[in-house]
């Protein structure tokens, strides 16, 4: 569900205007929805009610300081990847305690960061990590918590590049292998070893995947504890999809994706932890773009939008799939005819969407990518000196910008000229 709806004739988010914010802040911009927000994640916090859970926004899925603390504010943790993603979830005002950190390349400086703010624990993916945290924790005399991340070796059934349980993937340690580096993490100094972790992937519809790898994670997990090891939490990490074309790839209900968790996890008495970014965030957010021109080449008609790719690089880089809605109701009702809806960025990669049954759109007129809430902003780039496109969200009848357009002059600004260059 999300809340972007046609009224009067012009699409809103909430009770705001796109073709209002439009107007004010010019395009292209990326529109959040508040309410979208929360209900998303109270959907999938309160699917778990009853259980001991912590769930764990992926920050990678959207980073804005704004949406951020609007989950932190209704109870979500924060699941980060890099020194910047930690500092982001500190600045807003996640308790460290509900913290996780993941991602197979952290270094000792974002180790050390994390132990001196005693986060949660660390997803470690690697036994060179695992010494290598050790080191750290000795040298600050304190104990990092851990899961490891264990490889199912499950094929998530999702586009290959957004796939990470399989064997070939970089992600995790073997299965096979994690006893043996249990044994090792509880022979190291300063480590406590007290969960166990796996991710298989993004964008997953299908709750297959998930069953298998949740029942191989149980099994490991009791195994684990007949060793001696005392495993206090499971991290199942995230990867529910988001309906993308416009309801005809329905996911699952979280409440549905509950009770395979509980079915595999009953019994185990742990801590369950989760990391969901994009069934959060996806479909809270659009990308309102404005045409630019229009021309026909042959039998192909472009659609030239002032949006690109450096803007919403999905359909580049994952032949994604965006729905696309005319801002104005009408021009949503006309017949639709085929077009490619391109940027003005010099690469044949630039695109939005190719041989898209769409509205015969006009010069000036305005539409919006949907489900755009996730991977989205975070991905943006100034690739050809385009300036970030700015971040808006909305709550209610009130909009405020969350993150500016950059003017021209900022942008060159963050660079220096080197120093002999400066000379006559």
């Amino acid at each position: 569900m999300h809340h972007f709806q046609y009224r009067n004739g012009v699409l809103h988010t909430e009770d705001v205007s796109l073709d209002v914010l439009a107007s004010n802040i010019t395009t292209p911009f990326y529109c959040y929805s508040t309410a979208t927000l929360e209900r998303h994640f109270l959907v999938f916090d309160e699917a778990f009610k009853g259980t001991d859970h912590l769930a764990c926004f992926a920050l990678k899925a959207n980073s804005n300081l704004a949406v951020l603390k609007t989950l932190v504010r209704i109870g979500a943790g924060m699941d980060v990847v890099s020194e910047g993603e930690l500092r982001r979830a500190l600045a807003a005002g996640v308790s460290p305690e509900r913290i996780v950190f993941s991602g197979v390349g952290k270094t000792p400086d974002e180790m050390a960061l994390a132990l001196g703010h005693a986060i949660f624990g660390f997803n470690v993916e690697s036994e060179a990590e695992l010494r290598a945290l050790s080191g750290v924790a000795k040298g600050m005399n304190r104990t990092a918590r851990i899961a490891l991340r264990v490889n199912p070796d499950v094929d998530a059934k999702t586009h290959h590049k957004i796939s990470t349980g399989k064997a070939e993937h970089k992600f995790g340690v073997p299965y096979a292998d994690a006893p043996a580096l249990y044994r090792l993490a509880a022979s190291l100094p300063n480590i406590d070893a007290a969960g166990v972790h796996m991710h298989i992937g993004s964008q997953i519809t299908d709750l297959a995947p998930f069953a298998d790898a949740f029942a191989r994670i149980a099994d490991l997990t009791v195994r684990l504890r007949a060793d001696g090891h005392k495993i206090t939490f499971v991290n199942l990490g995230g990867g529910l999809g988001v309906p993308y074309h416009g309801g005809e790839d329905e996911p699952p209900l979280p409440s549905v994706y509950a009770e395979v968790v509980k079915r595999a996890t009953h019994g185990l008495n742990c801590k369950l932890l989760f990391e969901p970014g994009r069934m959060i965030a996806g479909n809270a957010g659009v990308l309102v773009t404005r045409v630019i021109y229009t021309k026909t080449s042959g039998a192909k008609r472009f659609v030239i939008v002032d949006a690109a790719m450096n803007d919403l690089i999905r359909p580049t880089l994952y032949d994604a799939y965006h729905e696309v809605c005319a801002v104005s109701e009408d021009r949503a009702n006309e017949p639709h005819i085929l077009q490619d809806i391109v940027g003005p960025v010099c690469e044949t990669g630039d695109f939005l969407a190719k041989d898209r049954l769409a509205p015969a759109f006009h010069q000036g007129d305005l539409m919006a990518f949907m489900t755009a809430g996730a991977y989205g902003a975070v991905q943006a780039s100034t690739y050809n000196s385009r300036l970030l496109v700015p971040e808006v969200l909305v709550r209610g009848a009130a909009y405020a910008v969350v993150r500016p357009r950059p003017t021209y002059e900022q942008m060159l600004s963050a660079e220096a000229m080197a120093p002999w260059l400066m000379e006559n």
